[in-house]
Order: structure tokens, then C-alpha cells, then sequence
């Protein structure tokens, strides 16, 4: 069987949003208008500096919020390209959003845009991804 053949199950312990998975970051959608968003608290544990939170779990954020937002709305999606920029830092115990909206409608392939904030407003990072249909066992 191919990769593009494969069929992708959701077994609830993905690390960004499963709700099976005990050490994941229980990432919790919602709608405002056209944009799907999710509050995240980064804790120390999700740290690279001190007191500031891992690049890598930014970027986790504004992917899963990009993915999400399509596949949990009926068209099941992998993320074939993610761009991250970094503008400032993010702080551990300082409450982000996350948002994310579409920018491009092609299928098999969709292009999304996202940005996280800090409470004061700030934007901490910029993302825009691509991504690519698959077939999935939800």
C-alpha cells in the first residue's frame, strides 16, 4: 500500500488535541466568526528558555489549529508545509490565543493562515500552511 493509499486513524492520542493522551496539550476548538480558535496556558513544562515557551510548541499550536479546523469539519486533512515567524516571545503562565482562518480553497490541497496572541493583545507568532486531503478512519 502506497502512503497516498493509507488510511489514517484517529485514536484520541494525538499530542496537540487527543483527548486520550495524558501528557498532550488537550488543544479545545472554538468559532468566532471566521476564525477557529483555542486558549492555551503554556505551562513551565512547555518551556525552552526560562519563563518562555518552546518555539516548537508555538508551532505545534498553529498547526494543529490549521489541520483542525478543516478536519473536524468534514474534510480530513495532513499538513504538507508549515511556516512558522516568530515575533516575540511567549511567556509560560501568560494565557495565549490561537487562531486560524482559511486563506485559499483548492482541493486536495488547502492553504490556512493562523497568529497567536498573548493577553495583552501581542502577536507571538505568524503561521500559514498547506494542506493535503487524506483519507481517515475518525
Amino acid at each position: 500500500m502506497s502512503e497516498a493509499e493509507m488510511v489514517w486513524t484517529d485514536d484520541g492520542w494525538c499530542m496537540a488535541c487527543g483527548r486520550n493522551n495524558p501528557r498532550g496539550l488537550h488543544m479545545k476548538f472554538r468559532h468566532e466568526g471566521d476564525h477557529y480558535v483555542c486558549d492555551f496556558m503554556p505551562e513551565r513544562f512547555h518551556q525552552g528558555w526560562e519563563g518562555i515557551v518552546h518555539g516548537g510548541i508555538l508551532a505545534t499550536l498553529l498547526d494543529e489549529a490549521m489541520n483542525d479546523m478543516l478536519s473536524r469539519n468534514g474534510t480530513t486533512v495532513a499538513t504538507a508545509e508549515l511556516n512558522v515567524r516568530y515575533k516575540l516571545p511567549a511567556k509560560t503562565g501568560v494565557p495565549l490565543k490561537v487562531r486560524a482562518w482559511m486563506t485559499r480553497e483548492r482541493p486536495p490541497l488547502w492553504e490556512a493562515a493562523g497568529d497567536i496572541t498573548d493577553a495583552d493583545g501581542r502577536v507571538v507568532a505568524t503561521g500559514t500552511a498547506k494542506l493535503m486531503r487524506v483519507q481517515a478512519d475518525i
